[in-house]
């Protein structure tokens, strides 16, 4: 706001300009005698515009001396920090608390075998320094020794945290819609490399179930999953429960199934009762039918889109299943009572929330479908599926497509437990029982000269053995047959050090320091030294 100066109006300055007028006059004020420095005074506020006081402090102001920098002696130099790592080492890279008690125990024995010489200043600090201290020391000798700074554990995805938890206990009866949704590997005994991977989701009300292949699991894949899947449920899906893998917990699959109007929730780490309804079906459903081999390529997801074309239908509509209704605790003894088993498919008739829309699409459905028929789709598309199956690494076997006899195959129902395991997924590889007969070495008739020169010179080389074999039957013996040697040597030796650690001899020949060897021992730990140990 405008102020007077001199009778008249004067425009506020700026604060840059006022910080200039104070720096010109404030030396000026502060050497001014006292009438001085009221003129003075005077002249300021009414330039300024400050209060009276506040022009008071501004004038008085002391001026900022630099903070003084405490100067500690440095305690612990680099001769502490050598001895410290000589003590690392020796204790095979202890960690600091368990290294500091140590060092009253370990420093005096290094010092009496001539391992560290110290004087008496270092040995009192060696002594006295603290854990803390120590990890100060050796903090750049342990990244040097580890090979490098360890990468840090990444925090949790942000899209992670966003999900709501939601465990077994927390679904109190939902209505039919709320699916649980988990991948199942078709990668054989191996996780390596690309695989075919089936995407599995039930639903907790009614147990139906759908499964959808997936070749890769990138987010378009399992959102394309989701929507095929979501396309052949009989009722629109209400929420999805996820597991905390990456394939799910990511921004664009978690974004897309919320603007579609989905619940998203997740289950706990590394509790997979929380998802309890669709773990119990990745084994009663895929495992049963796919069983664990190796499914890789486009082949095998199209053999296994057809097994589930029919699978879904066939478990769904006539494969009953049991659902928990109760669960008491007496002691350590848990009842649980369940439900009458029905086929998925009676419970979503019999569910209230169901719309009759759809319920009358699920019995058209029911009259229409030939359960026989259905069961041989089965054991047909898991044929196709068998002859794709990649076993130990091999490649799938392609063979001409199935054709399905119906009537053979009805007929062949009453006997066809006699023939055993008939799911092709699940047969098992021919593997030989009888031993193989093994043919003589041509080293068998100089077995005992070699583990003579072996016990002899047992630094001898494979190929000094094979040269004196050579001396004596040159025609027999090439440098052909150096692997075999090489193979032969390497096995005795194995033995023999086998014989040498269970015989318990090796403890009376352990080499002790030079300067006991230069002060004339023998070169070998006798039993006196080595305490409770008998000689």
């Amino acid at each position: 706001m405008p102020f007077r100066f001199g009778g008249r109006m004067v425009g506020r300055i700026s604060m840059a300009t006022r910080s200039e007028l104070t720096e010109a006059i404030i030396e000026r004020y502060r050497l001014a005698p006292r009438d001085d420095k009221c003129r003075i005074l005077d002249e300021f506020v009414a330039v300024t515009g400050y209060h009276r006081k506040h022009a008071i402090r501004v004038l008085n102001r002391h001026e900022k001396k630099p903070p003084l920098r405490r100067t500690s002696s440095l305690r612990y130099g680099q001769d502490v920090r050598e001895g410290l790592i000589v003590l690392w080492e020796a204790s095979e890279r202890l960690c600091s608390k368990r290294l500091r008690p140590m060092i009253p125990v370990l420093l005096p024995a290094l010092e009496r075998h001539g391992r560290l010489e110290l004087g008496d200043e270092l040995r009192q600090k060696l002594m006295t320094v603290s854990p803390a201290t120590i990890d100060r020391l050796l903090t750049e000798v342990r990244i040097i020794a580890r090979g490098g700074q360890r990468r840090r554990a990444g925090m949790s995805s942000a899209v992670r945290r966003s999900v709501p938890v939601r465990t077994f206990g927390d679904w109190n009866d939902p209505p039919p819609g709320f699916v649980e949704v988990d991948f199942v590997a078709h990668s054989g005994t191996s996780s390596a490399g690309n695989f075919v991977q089936t995407m599995v989701l039930t639903d907790i009300a009614t147990g139906w179930t759908e499964c959808v292949p997936v070749r890769t699991r990138d987010s378009s894949n399992v959102i394309v999953a989701i929507k095929c899947a979501r396309s052949l449920f009989p009722f629109p899906l209400l929420g999805v429960d996820f597991d905390n893998d990456s394939a799910f917990m990511n921004a664009l699959v978690v974004s897309w199934c919320r603007s579609e109007g989905l619940e998203v929730t997740r289950c706990r780490a590394y509790r997979k009762n929380d998802q309890a309804h669709v773990e119990q079906k990745n084994g009663a459903i895929v495992r049963r039918l796919v069983g664990y081999g190796r499914f890789v390529g486009a082949e095998a997801t199209t053999c296994l889109s057809q097994l589930y074309e029919v699978v879904r239908l066939h478990g769904n509509l006539f494969q009953p299943s049991f659902k928990l209704q109760e669960k008491t605790r007496i002691g350590a003894r848990v009842i649980k009572r369940y439900h009458p088993p029905v086929p998925p498919a009676a419970r979503v008739l019999a569910h209230p929330d169901i719309a009759e829309d759809d319920k009358k699409r699920l019995r058209a459905l029911l009259e229409t479908a030939d359960p026989v028929l259905l069961f041989a789709g089965v054991r047909a598309a898991q044929e196709e599926l068998g002859n794709r199956v990649d076993r130990r690494g091999l490649n799938a076997k392609i063979t001409e497509p199935l054709v399905l006899d119906l009537q053979s195959f009805a007929a062949n129902l009453k006997t066809a437990w006699q023939n055993g395991e008939r799911r092709p997924t699940h047969r098992r590889p021919y593997r030989r029982t009888k031993p193989r007969a093994k043919a003589p070495s041509m080293f068998e008739p100089f077995e005992a000269l070699i583990t003579g020169w072996l016990k002899e010179e047992p630094n001898v080389s494979a190929v000094s053995v094979l040269q004196r074999l050579s001396d004596i039957d040159p025609a027999r013996f090439t440098k052909r047959n150096l692997r075999m040697m090489q193979r032969l040597v390497r096995t005795w030796r194995m033995e023999a050090a086998g014989l040498v650690i269970l015989d318990g001899g090796w403890i009376r020949s352990v080499p002790i320091s030079p300067a006991t060897i230069a002060a004339g021992d023998s070169g070998t730990v006798g039993s006196a030294m080595l305490g409770n140990i008998s000689g």
